[in-house]
């Protein structure tokens, strides 16, 4: 069962809809687009460019109606280090950095895009609940960890009239997106508390800070610009700009893809409905590819934007197409007016999305899931906010299989029997893989048993290379002590890798409805015993 937290209306949504949650979206891109854009150390422009271009292309292309993509801080800690090693091998003040970075979204567009065209999308269906949860309350926590930054002013936490101001304002946008859809449900509640809260800004006066402000104080002018234009990146095209671009070509990937991947699953879950991964891998390329040359940060899924849009009742893809093209006319005709909305009305919208993004029945299940998956939970939620969400992911989803195959490993075991011509069987029941093989080996008595030794496999699944070397040693020790082998119920496959168990006795296929079956030729006794005859 989801989340009470997460549970939106299942409905198909409308034009009305999707138009009213766009133009809430485009303005809380404007300041996370910005503020992405000093992460990575490159123009408030270029993340303004990168949002716009990310968004229009994932929402036309993309395999996930009503999911916002733009730029994002998970590639920006990653583009950091590339545009300051990329300024590094230029001229001073040459911004050399910046045309490594867009030769670098080139590269990071052709890998996500094959990652789309050969269907690797379908690897995120590995990814554990536990790994989800712990997904999801991680970037809840990244989500609100972010926005108390906007509580700063110079590297300093605001105090007196100004932290009281601004707690107000946050406190006023959330109270109102409260109630206000229990006044009308399909009410656009966020854009209605923004546009609320900046007309009581600019007609009462108040002084607090403002996406201008915002905006100068880390060293920008403001938002007003023109067109992107095409421009291929200015770098030389030999084999040390490869070398140098490629690993974080790789690193972007990867992020973006697991990022982009894993918020579709979410959004699927949340509106009842089902993405494309594959489809999504290939928009996602493109449009990375795209801001490689018209100058965009690039960029992947961004959850907390996807949240406001689907609570705010976007389904549609004319939901982000409405902000990416809201997003494009702030810039090039309305800067002015979105330069004045107070930050705190935009952190108010983001502290709700936190609330509703966090998982809070995770408390609630606590002590009613297998202690791993509490840690796994645990885990992925530290690493997301410590680290990023790749690394998270990686390792939530390593820790789940360890743990996976310890505890299959333990379900193997034999059962025992010897029958009237005194051949022993053992039926072996459980998958027999790499982690399993040692407590395998250890269920026979080779010393003990007679001459002829059946082992049924008819419950077993061979899983892998170990347990092939698994049955060929167990063979190689059975005819090391003289004593005769016979092999049942093993698939085709595992009949043709075990050469050294056919040293010891001759392997007959035999149609069977489910398996093919591996016999020797002490058939004579398997027709004589009950229900060790032929299979049919």
């Amino acid at each position: 069962m989801e989340p009470k937290s997460l549970l939106v209306s299942k409905s198909e949504g409308s034009i009305q809809s999707d138009i009213f949650s766009g133009l809430t979206v485009a303005l809380a891109l404007v300041p996370e687009a910005v503020a992405f854009a000093f992460v990575a150390g490159v123009s408030p422009i270029v993340g303004l460019y990168g949002a716009f271009i990310m968004c229009l292309i994932t929402s036309i292309a993309g395999g996930r109606p009503g999911m916002i993509s733009g730029a994002t801080g998970a590639m920006a800690v990653v583009m950091v280090s590339l545009v300051s090693e990329g300024n590094a091998m230029g001229a001073p003040g040459a911004h050399t950095g910046l045309q490594y970075l867009f030769v670098t979204l080139l590269l990071v567009g052709v890998f996500q895009s094959l990652a789309g065209i050969f269907k690797l999308g379908k690897f995120i269906r590995m990814v554990p609940r536990s790994v989800m949860m712990g997904f999801v309350n991680g970037l809840a926590i990244v989500i609100f960890l972010s926005q108390l930054s906007m509580f700063q002013s110079g590297g300093n936490w605001i105090q007196g009239e100004p932290l009281w101001t601004m707690s107000g304002l946050v406190a006023l946008t959330m109270g109102m997106l409260f109630f206000i859809p229990m006044i009308h449900k399909k009410a656009p509640a966020a854009l209605i508390a923004i546009i609320a809260v900046s007309l009581l800004v600019i007609f009462m006066k108040i002084d607090t800070a403002t996406v201008l402000s915002f905006i100068q104080a880390n060293g920008g002018s403001g938002i007003k610009a023109g067109l992107p234009s095409f421009a291929l990146p200015k770098v030389p095209l030999t084999g040390e700009t490869l070398f140098f671009i490629a690993p974080y070509a790789l690193i972007l990937s990867a992020i973006g893809l697991i990022e982009s991947l894993m918020t579709l699953t979410l959004i699927d879950e949340l509106t009842d409905s089902h993405g494309h991964g594959n489809r999504e891998c290939v928009a996602q390329g493109v449009a990375n590819f795209a801001n490689g040359l018209f100058g965009g940060m690039g960029g992947c899924a961004m959850i907390g934007q996807s949240i406001i849009n689907i609570t705010s009742g976007g389904r549609g893809r004319l939901s982000g197409i409405t902000a990416a093209i809201a997003l494009l006319f702030f810039i090039l005709f309305t800067s002015h007016y979105i330069e004045t909305v107070p930050i705190a009305a935009l952190v108010g919208v983001m502290f709700i999305v936190v609330i509703k993004t966090f998982a809070w029945s995770t408390f609630n299940i606590l002590n009613k899931i297998p202690k791993w998956d509490v840690a796994v939970i645990v885990l992925v939620t530290v690493l997301t906010v410590m680290y990023d969400l790749a690394v998270a992911v990686l390792c939530g989803v390593i820790l789940s299989a360890l743990i996976f195959s310890w505890e299959n490993a333990l379900r193997i075991r034999a059962r025992k029997m010897v029958d009237e011509h005194g051949i022993k069987h053992y039926q072996i029941y459980g998958p027999l893989f790499f982690a399993s093989t040692t407590l395998f080996l250890t269920k026979f008595s080779v010393s003990n048993d007679p001459q002829e030794v059946i082992v049924d496999f008819k419950e077993s699944r061979i899983m892998d290379q170990s347990a092939i070397e698994a049955i060929n040693k167990l063979a190689e020790i059975y005819q090391l002590a003289g004593k005769t082998i016979h092999l049942r119920h093993l698939s085709k496959d595992c009949i043709r890798l075990i050469k050294k168990a056919e040293k010891i006795c001759d392997v007959n296929v035999l149609q069977d409805p489910d398996y093919f079956v591996s016999i020797d030729n002490y058939r004579k006794y398997q027709e004589s015993l009950p229900g060790t005859g032929q299979v049919h």
